[in-house]
């Protein structure tokens, strides 16, 4: 691996200039965007939005809400994504830890400690470090530049740090590179989240990216080794 020869700001920037303003979080609540997570599984930005819209217009999001609701209902939610049960049973799940943990509200648990409002978060189904690092920094929590698989291949391959196995490992070498150049504000690094996000599901793809459109190819060593 090379050195990148582009800042993380200057990065950003292009990523803006190549896509336009990046599109907002999905919610600034925490256990919505715990829910979002969850609410179907391997669905598209798309689907997950309208199963999202729909469980808040039929049954809610307040943990007593979703626990009063009919399994078959959460299911029929979950089959914007695969295995409708499965995302249901994680409602449910999530609806219950809220409610009998944290009496149905996150917000103070993310006021403590960055250890400990992370162990909280960590509580939920399918919420790791990753996750509960965004969830952090949507809600404005602290100000973190959570990254997720997306983001992370985009720095890898513009040189940040190697990619690796283990992708803890990955996640901590790529933070520790970008951590002098971060901004300290949520907007700039909700925006770079976002933006790095939705390059890597657009043009950076895991395998066939499509280099010859990429804003970045001039400076990525994935695209002079490829």
């Amino acid at each position: 691996m090379g050195k990148p020869t582009i800042t993380f700001s200057k990065l950003v920037d292009r990523l803006q200039q190549h896509y336009g303003p990046p599109a907002p979080p999905p919610s600034t609540e925490p256990l919505e965007l715990i829910i979002w997570e969850n609410i179907a599984y391997l669905a598209s930005d798309k689907r997950r939005a309208e199963a999202f819209a729909i469980l808040k217009r039929t049954i809610g999001t307040r943990p007593e809400e979703i626990l009063e609701a009919q399994h078959s209902a959460l299911a029929a939610i979950g089959r914007a994504g695969i295995l409708p049960d499965v995302s249901a049973e994680k409602l449910l799940t999530i609806a219950k830890i809220a409610y009998e943990e944290f009496d149905s509200d996150l917000h103070s648990a993310l006021k403590k400690p960055l250890p400990q409002a992370k162990k909280a978060l960590k509580k939920f189904p399918s919420i790791g470090d990753p996750g509960a690092e965004k969830i952090l920094l949507f809600t404005r929590s602290y100000p973190l530049m959570a990254l997720e698989s997306n983001g992370l291949r985009v720095l890898c391959r513009v040189g940040f740090a190697d990619e690796q196995k283990d992708y803890s490992a990955t996640y901590r070498s790529i933070q520790d590179a970008i951590r002098g150049q971060l901004p300290r504000d949520y907007d700039a690094l909700i925006r770079a989240h976002q933006l790095l996000r939705h390059h890597g599901q657009e043009l950076c793809k895991r395998s066939k990216p499509r280099c010859a459109e990429c804003p970045l190819s001039n400076g990525c060593d994935h695209n002079r080794t490829s």
